[in-house]
């Protein structure tokens, strides 16, 4: 398995933000307002699936005691909200 490091996190971190931006900004627009629902569930699943490997890596970095439980915290709840991953990034590039 990959090797749950700050670094590790950092990338899928806003590789997974930026998944997000894209479903919310292009995918539901174009589901929504031109019913074309095709793009939204390839970007849907893209990003369900970075998301688990965003946790999965989180979790490791966090059990490997490399990061403090609230920071863990932290950026889980801004994985949450959009632009937060951008957020978090900040406070994890200084770990780093």
């Amino acid at each position: 398995m990959l090797d749950a490091t700050i670094s590790r996190l950092r990338l899928i971190s806003l590789i997974e933000g930026i998944s997000y931006l894209l479903l919310i900004s292009v995918g539901m627009p174009l589901k929504y307002m031109m019913q074309m629902p095709m793009p939204n569930k390839i970007l849907g699943m893209g990003h369900g699936i970075l998301t688990v490997l965003f946790v999965v890596i989180l979790f490791q970095v966090w059990s490997n005691k490399k990061i403090a439980t609230s920071l863990a915290i932290q950026t889980f709840i801004a994985s949450l909200i959009p632009f937060g991953a951008f957020y978090i990034e900040l406070k994890l590039k200084k770990l780093n």
